[in-house]
């Protein structure tokens, strides 16, 4: 699978089988690792795993799982955001010097809501080549398995602890016309939920819950549904990937609508009032219908 002519001695065991994998080319190599299942690594990861000469991840013990239950033998670093700034410029210079480094987050794809973003830029910075392995991604996975949209959608990251940055994040994605997908914590979940009802209204979702593990549960309904069915547990476990459905499509209003509206709002309030209240009722531009109110006040 790698084309470079020179073995490095390492090699790799599937089932009892070994192989023994080429060395891999001098750079950065960002591997994606299982989500869950360790029978989802791919081939091409194996033998990259395999064939570098040192893998950057963020926790040794949980990588080290994945290490010895293919016969991995390449040495472990941690690189992680606690320890990133201060161990990044060497790891820049034995890259710039012909080191070849894999990077794997805990589960799925590096960079995706973990570290690793600097570290690539400045690798770029400095002309080392970067490559992807890519494979497992519980946004990817969560998406396919929702039943949602999936034309169109957007990785939000996760969701802010804090009800109030919650429900900013929220209100700042509530009219974009697309799947909204979001890590969540399971002890947070019922919070979540309330506010998506708030700021987004009862729209259709997804919560994908430990995803190709052994207790992986999809439930989906609307908002109220769903939340129905997490109040009823006593205790939820495990990681949460939200999936969101994009707002439903409302007729256009028509100019006597619109019309009749301000007439019977301005008859209680101000125009100002009328204006912001219409706007809001039909997903208009408060500028717009308070122009239109000036118009039938004349």
């Amino acid at each position: 699978m790698n084309d470079s002519p020179t073995t490095s001695g390492r090699g790799y065991s599937i089932g009892g089988h070994a192989f023994t994998a080429a060395k891999a080319r001098a750079g950065l190599h960002l591997v994606a690792t299982p989500i869950g299942n360790l029978a989802d690594i791919t081939l091409r990861a194996l033998e990259t795993l395999a064939g570098v000469d040192t893998v950057l991840c963020e926790d040794t013990r949980l990588t080290g799982r994945l290490m010895q239950r293919y016969g991995l033998r390449a040495p472990l670093r941690p690189y992680h955001d606690h320890n990133a700034a201060s161990v990044r410029p060497a790891i820049l210079d034995a890259l710039a010097a012909g080191a070849s480094f894999a990077l794997v987050s805990d589960a799925g794809t590096p960079l995706v809501s973990d570290p690793g973003y600097r570290l690539v830029t400045e690798a770029i910075a400095r002309a080392v080549p970067v490559e992807a392995v890519p494979g497992a991604s519980a946004v990817l996975t969560g998406l396919c398995v929702s039943g949602l949209p999936s034309d169109r959608f957007l990785f939000a990251g996760f969701l802010p602890q804090k009800q109030a940055a919650r429900r900013a994040m929220l209100e700042e994605l509530k009219r974009l016309r697309a799947t909204l997908i979001v890590f969540d914590t399971a002890p947070r979940l019922a919070a979540s939920l309330a506010d998506v009802a708030a700021v987004l209204g009862d729209r259709p979702l997804a919560v994908a819950r430990e995803l190709t593990k052994l207790h992986e549960e999809v439930l989906r309904g609307t908002t109220a549904e769903v939340a129905a069915m997490i109040a009823g547990r006593e205790r939820l476990k495990g990681e949460i990937c939200l999936l969101i459905g994009p707002p439903r499509e409302s007729p256009q209003a028509g100019a006597d609508a619109i019309d009749a509206a301000l007439v019977e709002a301005m008859a209680d309030a101000s125009l100002n009032e009328a204006a912001a209240l219409v706007a809001k009722r039909f997903g208009l531009r408060k500028r717009d219908v308070y122009a239109r109110g000036l118009a039938l006040k004349r």
